[in-house]
């Protein structure tokens, strides 16, 4: 998060539409979005979609919104997350975007943005970059956007697609088992919206339009399961857990360590207390308080991989290791864990050993560019400078960069096998990309 969290450099990943009119700033953070797939996994299932394919992602904007652009993602801003107040409401929110996917919703969206999720298309693409300092602290900035003819068609729903939406919402809710008052609760959040001017409106409130019909039709679906469905404790913790670490990172670390009991459970107030305290610069008491976590919940590893971070970022590479190795172990299919680990191998001098752990990660997560610059440098360290140079190629074509790009595949070309796997992406990269400059 590094215009937010500069010294905390979590883990971004920067997803560009190429030539963005606007762009927003995801957030990536393996233990949040562990912690929300958890809450979102009852309710895709009862949607019927496939929530093992599916990722609840955490968009860097304080304004409250959420919305899909394809089968595969659900997009919350950080600020309706940090906003809501128990897990029914997250989950509502979540079913009612599931909804939008199910329902068929996205069809309706212009031709090109249905190719969000082709690499090479460099029109509108779902994509990566990274930030270019090379430090630990970089973060990484994601962008969402679109050309602004085709914003509000892009992002906005009708009123029949909302009804429809808010009928089906209930549905996955109870299926799951989840109190369906949490979705009344959010559509509280946003009465009298309509009554203001476009430009005072929460953005989900534009791009979700509301009414008194839409409110009441709500409250009578919802009633019909009035004190159902119990208060879920799982549920209950991993709302704490992704709203807690969220809320520490994003807010100052004088107004976490004031609240950071709020959320009733003990391991979830000390990690947020070592975050604010590793952010504040104090960073004995964030490493003791890490310590103590760890040594309370030795399995987690999400723990770990905080650990790690804070440890790296203190430039103490040997326990970093420790570290992010050990989360590494516990969570091996982890994309992001994987590519931090290979980051922190290569900070710390040993671009041979980061190479596995990098392709690994870019392997599981095409889109993160922090990986396929890393990436890069640990090829160019080896001496391997035609694939260094199809990666630089690579990272430029997700930015949107296509005379970038182009320099950096004709040059990966001139040093690659002609044939090989590599020289052919070079090729498609290539193509595309001067495709997408005419």
């Amino acid at each position: 998060m590094r215009s937010l969290l500069k010294s905390i450099g979590v883990a971004y990943l920067l997803c560009a539409f190429a030539l963005p009119a606007w762009a927003v700033s995801l957030l990536r953070d393996p233990d949040i979005e562990h912690s929300l797939k958890e809450l979102a996994t009852p309710v895709l299932n009862a949607a019927g979609l496939p929530a093992g394919r599916m990722s609840i992602l955490v968009v860097d904007a304080s304004s409250l919104n959420a919305f899909v652009i394809d089968r595969e993602h659900i997009f919350i801003h950080a600020g309706l997350l940090l906003k809501l107040e128990t897990a029914e409401q997250l989950q509502s929110v979540i079913a009612h975007e599931a909804a939008h996917i199910s329902n068929g919703h996205l069809a309706r969206r212009p031709a090109n943005a249905r190719a969000a999720q082709n690499l090479a298309a460099f029109g509108i693409a779902l994509a990566a970059a990274a930030s270019a300092t090379g430090h630990s602290d970089a973060g990484i900035a994601l962008g969402i956007g679109v050309q602004s003819s085709a914003q509000r068609s892009f992002f906005s729903h009708t009123r029949a697609e909302e009804a429809s939406a808010d009928q089906s919402a209930i549905r996955y809710l109870t299926r799951a088992g989840v109190d369906p008052e949490g979705s009344v609760q959010v559509m509280d959040m946003f009465a009298g919206q309509e009554l203001l001017s476009a430009g005072r409106q929460d953005p989900y409130a534009r791009s979700h339009p509301l009414s008194r019909d839409r409110l009441r039709a709500m409250q009578a679906a919802a009633s019909a399961y009035k004190d159902r469905f119990p208060s879920n404790p799982d549920a209950n913790y991993w709302f704490a857990r992704a709203k807690g670490k969220l809320g520490a990172f994003y807010r100052a670390p004088k107004w976490t360590l004031r609240r950071a009991g709020e959320s009733g459970h003990k391991d979830i107030a000390e990690m947020r207390k070592a975050i604010a305290w590793h952010r504040s610069g104090e960073g004995s008491a964030a490493l003791s308080a890490m310590e103590r976590l760890v040594a309370a919940a030795p399995n987690d590893p999400y723990l770990h991989e905080l650990h790690g971070q804070i440890l790296l970022e203190r430039r103490s590479y040997t326990a970093a290791l420790s570290a992010y190795k050990k989360a590494v172990t516990l969570a091996p299919q982890n994309a992001l864990i994987l590519g931090q680990y290979g980051h922190a191998l290569l900070v710390s001098g040993n671009p041979k050993a980061a190479l596995p752990y990098l392709e690994r990660s870019a392997n599981k997560e095409q889109r993160d560019a922090r990986v396929l610059r890393d990436l890069g440098g640990a090829y160019a360290r080896l001496g391997q400078n035609g694939m260094a140079s199809l990666l630089t190629a690579e990272r430029y074509a997700l930015l949107g960069r296509p005379k970038d790009a182009t320099l950096h595949a004709k040059r990966a070309l001139g040093l690659l096998k002609r044939g090989s796997p590599g020289w052919q992406r070079a090729q498609d990269v290539l193509l595309a990309s001067e495709s997408a400059d005419k």
